[in-house]
């Protein structure tokens, strides 16, 4: 009987297959690691961290020439977190997404629902994929698409819980906000592209009205011979959640990439990002993929360093290709404050970040290692917390991933 039900389910979905693009895809992420000074610095007296974090996915997509829907089921855990024979889940078990795109016609589609919201170099809208939880928006996207034209306008009104009475929606973590309204548009040529966003965003505390904090800027990829930059320059203006003004506030990088052999990648690259001042808060980048700039330790703007210094952030890189699969990436980060620290050193620190990484049939396997020299100005910030004397002589993090995404149906 569990046969013929099994066997009648596959005839369903190779019958619908016929008539729509259905695809069923899995993810099982799995990452050990040691930290020693991971986004934070460490005491002497301090023990190290060890642990092995995972995220499984099961994702469903169904598209027709009308429409197209995606839903993802996923849950995170950390080896331990429930004990055996527990009746109890760890609550981490979610819809991770869930949304539908509806064709309008004349390159115009909606896409409704819960979902990942990318852009460019994911400096200021990104899904944040390190983290095993990802970042995800509710929100209601209308598109248009020409030959080499998108134009995205997006929506978000958010609620706490579905209440008859009131519209309050606490927001004060994490940059949550209550109201979102953005325009992407992206133009697409030969050797680049240039892109544009303007980004609304309205947070509310506790008895209090909107706070509106808005975010402008271009993003810009383009090819001088044999070299690739990339650019960005953003502003913010108005208020941060509490209310804390802000008036030009700004971001601008710069990141050139020379592919020396078909083996070899240099990059050379370096950021700015203002700091609280006596007239304004500090930029921050709000929702972008943090982890992916300023270092892989997450010393800054990824959970901290919110309204602080400011970064400058000067770098260099190589992408090796070792051949059958292998691959190598080091950066090197020399990290200063943008506005002056108490101390009157304004060098924070140097990192070394080290991956190595090998593709394998079906299957990705990565390790890396990261190293913080951390200056005085470092014990400055609050991230440091740890006064000179009292800091470890090494503040290191190293870490072990397994990537598998099965396709089970496409």
């Amino acid at each position: 009987m569990i046969l013929k039900k099994l066997l009648f389910g596959l005839l369903v979905i190779s019958s619908a297959s016929m008539f729509a693009q259905v695809s069923i895809t899995g993810e099982f992420t799995t990452r050990t690691e040691y930290t020693n000074g991971y986004k934070k610095l460490v005491k002497e007296s301090d023990d190290y961290g060890l642990s092995t974090s995972s995220r499984a996915a099961l994702n469903l997509s169904y598209k027709t020439s009308a429409y197209s829907t995606y839903l993802s089921l996923q849950e995170v855990f950390t080896m331990g977190d429930r004990t055996q024979l527990s009746s109890a889940s760890n609550g981490n078990l979610r819809v991770q997404e869930a949304w539908a795109n509806l064709g309008l016609g004349e390159g115009l589609s909606l896409k409704l629902g819960r979902q990942g919201v990318a852009y460019d170099d994911q400096r200021i809208l990104g899904t944040v994929g390190w983290a095993l939880q990802k970042r995800t928006h509710d929100a209601a996207i209308l598109k248009y698409t020409e030959e080499g034209l998108a134009v995205d306008f997006g929506l978000a009104f958010n609620q706490e819980k579905y209440s008859l009475t009131g519209n309050d929606y606490y927001s004060a973590k994490n940059f949550s906000y209550k109201t979102m309204q953005y325009v992407h548009a992206k133009k697409t040529f030969e050797g680049g592209s240039l892109s544009g966003l303007l980004l609304n965003n309205g947070f509310q505390t506790e008895g209090t009205d909107l706070y509106n904090l808005m975010t402008v800027g271009v993003h810009a990829k383009f090819k001088v011979q044999s070299v690739l930059f990339n650019a960005n320059a953003y502003v913010q203006d108005g208020e941060r959640i509490g209310g804390a003004k802000v008036s030009g506030a700004y971001l601008a990088s710069l990141d050139a990439s020379y592919k020396a052999s078909p083996k070899v990648t240099y990059g050379l690259g370096g950021s700015i990002i203002s700091g609280k001042t006596d007239e304004s808060a500090a930029f921050f980048p709000l929702y972008g993929t943090n982890h992916k700039f300023n270092g892989f330790m997450d010393y800054f703007y990824v959970g901290q360093h919110a309204n602080s210094v400011g970064l400058i952030d000067l770098h260099a890189s190589a992408k090796v290709k070792l051949g059958k699969g292998y691959g190598m990436f080091v950066k090197v980060m020399n990290f200063q404050a943008e506005q002056d620290l108490a101390s009157g050193d304004n060098s924070i620190g140097t990192e070394v970040d080290l991956v190595l990484s090998k593709k394998f049939d079906g299957y990705t396997v990565k390790a890396g290692y990261s190293q913080m020299f951390e200056s005085d100005g470092m014990y400055d910030l609050p991230q440091g917390a740890v006064g000179a004397a009292d800091s470890s002589g090494s503040q290191n993090w190293a870490w072990m991933m397994l990537v598998i995404k099965p396709k089970f149906l496409q």
